[in-house]
């Protein structure tokens, strides 16, 4: 005869199940509290959203639907103006004129690509921090650190730093080509250069920059183009006419370029010009 083992069913008891149930039910109430809370909070910024108006952007499908994301026009105009503020900044400060005289200066030396593009405009952008370093602890001073303050708001911060600028941008631009812009744009004159909008300013400081730029690269050629002129006609004089000229006239170049410390006066020369 078989005799199989008793079987104990568990039985659920009632009292346990609600004294862990009361127990849990402080821990769980704050979390319902901070979901309806964040649901609410959605809700709201979901309707905001959609009162706001932009441009569709792109959308998505699924199953249950699709939504439509959306771009405003603050953030796209704010998008595009960072697209361009690099290039802005570079041309209304003093980096035009320093690497248009560097690449000058190279292909008057003829040494091909040396120093390489890389090097001429890391060493175009330090020395336009090393120029610009008043202009950008004023602007720091008057309008960045008041904004970041909370002091002023992002009207005053831009009019305050925009004012630096212009005055270093005025310095450098001849009233001829202020003068020849105000006439495209058919205005007739300001009663004083601070008057001048960015509009006329920024075009005019550009020209005369390459207009000076082109100055400096003039006398810095004249040097090695008579180094140049020198040996092809010591080359022709001694009848070695199938030799180029150049292959021998770089290494005097070259020469006379380090030993009246080339580097030194050049980069003192560009920075003066500014500060004259």
């Amino acid at each position: 005869m078989n005799i199989e083992p008793p079987v104990h069913r568990l039985r659920p008891k009632p009292r346990l199940a609600l004294t862990v149930v009361l127990a849990l039910l402080p821990l769980v109430l704050p979390l319902m509290a901070q979901a309806a809370t964040a649901a609410t909070a959605a809700t709201a910024a979901t309707a905001a959203t959609a009162a706001t108006p932009g441009i569709p952007a792109f959308a998505v499908q699924n199953s249950g639907g699709g939504q439509t994301y959306t771009l405003t026009i603050q953030l796209l105009a704010l998008m595009t103006a960072i697209t361009l503020l690099p290039a802005a900044l570079l041309m209304m400060t003093a980096f035009t004129r320093i690497i248009i005289v560097l690449s000058i200066l190279r292909q008057a030396i003829g040494a091909g690509q040396s120093p390489p593009n890389q090097v001429l405009i890391g060493l175009a952008l330090f020395l336009t921090l090393f120029i610009m370093s008043p202009v950008i602890d004023k602007v720091r001073t008057d309008a960045v650190m008041p904004y970041m303050a909370g002091t002023i708001d992002t009207t005053t911060a831009l009019e305050r730093g925009v004012g630096p600028l212009k005055i270093f941008m005025l310095e450098q631009t001849r009233e001829s080509d202020i003068a020849a812009f105000v006439r495209m744009s058919g205005g007739k004159g300001f009663s004083s250069p601070q008057e001048v909008p960015l509009t006329i300013l920024a075009p005019a400081f550009v020209t005369s920059e390459l207009k000076t730029s082109f100055q400096i690269g003039f006398l810095l050629f004249i040097p090695f183009v008579i180094i140049d002129l020198v040996v092809a006609s010591v080359l022709m004089s001694m009848g070695m006419m199938m030799l180029s000229p150049v292959l021998i006239s770089l290494p005097f170049k070259l020469m006379l370029f380090v030993l009246v410390d080339g580097w030194t006066l050049v980069m003192g020369s560009l920075a003066s010009s500014f500060y004259h």
